[in-house]
């Protein structure tokens, strides 16, 4: 029996690397989003940078270990047996969980799944056994003292990280304003700086090796013992440290966001360790126990009360940790992604947003207005205006595609440093992902970074990213619970099949992310971002634009065959499905049309007009062809939802050859823009000038059947309106087929007077 459970603890170490990769790949938005954000340094530098401070940081963990022993449940009221069970739940539901936020962009908190795992895991188990010996209770089962304290902790940081975050990048900015390198620097910088970097250094130093497992107790006393005076050495020097800096020309806050980064990825490391290996080194301590001290006992009855004491962590794990962890953070994809999700809701510039609006940002902003300008009315009028001053420029184009400057990038690293330092301090397992990310948030609306055109694309950002944290702590409970009831009633056998589940999904939802990103077109829209030449920038955003049109009328054939046939087979589910759809896609194609407007910005003007014309004349027939979809699925919709008189036969007969004409040429348009020749897009479209004729005729014939004959007239006109729009949709293709064309080709654009606009 004991070598399953040495099976089951090996099963829990693959699972914690696996953990950890995909755990780094979450929380590489912690210590990256600002560094890459300003621009301070090449992606590289700012990697290795961060590799280092994990390294140290995993190396150097703080004993946050105790909160997976003992912190959310009681373990000597739990067997070795049952722990087991527990243990692996939260690890196969974890990787599951933090996979599916990686690969949809979304940043989720780690401490948050593994808390509420242990929760979840815990109360299962505990459900069990109060229905086994109704003398127990909840209350001797489950810490809740601490999980308490826990949860709140995590959920309270929120607003103090958005609070903080607003006030002092609101008073670093009245100090610095939007043009510091050239508002003279000579005494700011160095009170500044000093203040930044002793923050940093009380972090890492104090807070990271004082607090290490390595540090002898007497030397963890002399530190608590002179904090202040420590502190106090730190600002003389680092002030002085940071004018002779400025003096000899280095760029102190470039020093001060690499040092941040540092800082924080030393913090992501050494406190969110737990969240990754904590369960599986718990479950390592309890087999080593019952092998040691169990003896013949039943693991179903050896309860495990070592682990009441404090974690002692071997080193070979923690360095092991570390060197795994620097290799996910160099080779994941998935990295880069969250970290795009960060920087892009805190940009400076409002070009483009990666989010919709909603009703609820809406309401926020309206409200926030109207707080403001009452706040604003009652401040002197001199006071408000030395105020605005200082905020001049905040609208100007950064260099280098930045999202935000060294100023924002510094509060940002420092401020979150600090509050996770003080988290520590209370050996509380702060959210590294909440405090940074709503830092990051509330510094870049200090900095008006959420004017009127995007304050509710931001707001509805990070309403859906701190929703995606509920519903993580939602979903890793409800998971592991279920998980760990099946694991216990089905012993065993069933907890080796539910582990060999979750490494499927794994694999699983890896290969579906790289067939997802090789499709994709951020993928075209980052490599313009990242493109300095204008010739590379034109030829980018023309394989954009080919990549959309051919994806677009692929999604138009999809959905122009379910509309018909749930119109013509009464099918309701396929026409309610369409039009889900179709209110997607058209948020959808909004979105794409701004990236690719922003990124013909970047293309020499001269060049650009003459594309931008063909470039609205195509992006306007999409929009036309998704109206004609709404029309029809609409009309459609409401006619079978009603029960009405189904099309005739001769109806069916009549439209089925046409509906596969318009699927053919569709199907023809999308493989030919971008690969066709000339030759053959020509030809195309004359097809397409040729079938409206057809459909015209058509709808002329209907027209005269509405009034000769005694057909009823509600099912005909739904079905004149089917052809009307159809009429449109080809005629819509022709446009967009002559855009494409001329897109691609260099020749300049018709007169403005040749020109055909789609109303």
């Amino acid at each position: 029996m004991s070598t399953i459970y040495l099976v089951l603890v090996v099963c829990l170490f693959v699972l914690a690397v696996f953990d950890l990769s995909v755990g780094v790949s979450n929380d590489a938005v912690n210590f990256l989003n600002s560094a890459i954000g300003a621009k301070v340094a090449t992606f590289r530098t700012i990697l290795l940078v961060a590799a280092i401070g994990i390294f140290a940081g995993a190396a150097m963990s703080n004993g946050m270990m105790d909160i997976a022993r003992h912190g959310i449940f009681r373990p000597s009221m739990f067997s070795f047996n049952e722990l087991i069970f527990i243990f692996v739940a939260v690890m196969a539901s974890d990787i599951v969980l933090l996979d599916i936020f990686n690969s949809m962009g979304m940043p989720t908190s780690t401490t948050i799944s593994m808390v509420f795992e242990l929760l979840g895991g815990s109360c299962a188990l505990s459900f069990i056994k109060i229905l086994k010996d109704e003398t127990l209770t909840l209350g001797q089962l489950i810490n809740s003292d601490k999980a308490l304290q826990v949860i709140i902790a995590i959920f309270f940081s929120v607003a103090v990280a958005f609070i903080f975050g607003v006030l002092i990048q609101w008073l670093s900015r009245l100090l610095f304003t939007f043009s510091y390198k050239n508002s003279g620097l000579k005494w700011k910088i160095g009170i500044f700086g000093g203040l930044a970097a002793t923050a940093l250094l009380y972090f890492m130093l104090i807070k990271g090796i004082g607090s290490s497992q390595y540090m002898p107790a007497q030397a963890i006393s002399w530190i608590d013992a002179h904090i202040w005076q420590l502190i106090l050495l730190c600002l003389v020097f680092c002030t002085i440290l940071m004018e002779v800096l400025y003096f000899l020309k280095v760029n102190v806050f470039k020093v001060l966001v690499l040092m941040g980064t540092f800082g924080l990825a030393w913090a992501f490391a050494g406190n969110d360790l737990v969240n990754f290996i904590g369960v599986p080194l718990a479950g390592y301590s309890s087999f080593v126990d019952f092998q040691a001290n169990g003896g013949g006992t039943d693991a179903a009855h050896y309860m495990m009360t070592s682990l009441e004491g404090p974690a002692k962590t071997p080193t070979f794990f923690l360095v092991g940790a570390g060197i795994i962890m620097v290799i996910a953070l160099a080779t994941s994809k998935k990295a880069q992604n969250v970290v795009k999700t960060s920087v892009d809701l805190s940009r400076q510039s409002g070009d483009d947003e990666m989010f919709g609006s909603s009703r609820i940002a809406r309401v926020l902003v309206r409200a926030t207005r109207i707080f403001s300008g009452q706040f604003s009315s009652a401040v002197p009028v001199k006071a408000r205006a030395w105020a605005s001053s200082r905020f001049e420029g905040y609208d100007r184009k950064l260099p280098n595609g930045a999202a935000f400057d060294e100023v924002r990038a510094t509060v940002n690293l420092v401020v979150g440093s600090l509050l996770i330092a003080l988290g520590t301090s209370f050996k509380l397992p702060l959210s590294t992902t909440y405090v940074t990310f709503m830092v990051a948030m509330g510094s870049s609306l200090a900095d008006k970074a959420w004017g009127r055109d995007s304050a509710v694309f931001r707001i509805t950002g990070v309403v859906s990213v701190i929703g995606g944290w509920f519903i993580t702590a939602a979903a890793a409970f409800i998971l592991c619970f279920i998980v760990a009831t099946l694991m216990y009633a089905g012993g065993i056998p069933l907890t080796v099949i539910m582990i060999a589940f979750a490494f499927f999904l794994l694999v699983r939802s890896n290969i579906r992310y790289k067939k997802r990103a090789a499709e994709s077109g951020d993928v075209i829209y980052d490599k313009i971002l990242k493109t300095q030449d204008q010739k590379e920038v034109l030829e980018l955003v023309i394989e954009h634009i080919t990549w959309s049109d051919r994806n677009f009328l692929l999604f138009i054939d999809e959905q122009y065959m379910k509309m018909t046939d749930g119109f013509m087979e009464e099918k309701l589910s396929e026409l309610e499905s369409a039009s889900r759809k179709l209110r997607d896609k058209r948020e959808d194609l909004k979105a794409a049309r701004r990236k690719e407007m922003v990124a013909f910005r970047r293309v020499d003007p001269d060049v650009a007009i003459g594309k931008t014309t063909w470039f609205h004349l195509d992006r306007n027939s999409c929009e036309d062809l998704l109206y004609s979809m709404r029309r029809i699925c609409d009309s459609c919709m409401e006619h079978v939802d009603n029960n009405f008189t189904p099309m005739s036969e001769e109806m069916k007969k009549e439209f089925t050859p046409m509906r596969d004409t318009v699927r053919f040429l569709l199907k023809r348009a999308s493989d030919l823009i971008g690969r066709g020749s000339d030759q053959e897009l020509e030809d195309l479209s004359a097809e397409t000038n040729q079938f409206e004729y057809y459909l015209s005729d058509a709808r002329k014939r209907q027209m005269v059947n509405m009034q000769r004959t005694k057909e009823n007239l509600t099912i005909a006109y739904v079905y004149l309106n089917l052809l009307q729009e159809t009429e449109v949709i080809v005629n819509s293709l022709r446009h967009m087929l002559r855009a494409c064309n001329h897109l691609r080709n260099d020749d300049l654009p018709a007169p403005e007077d040749e020109v055909v606009y789609i109303q």
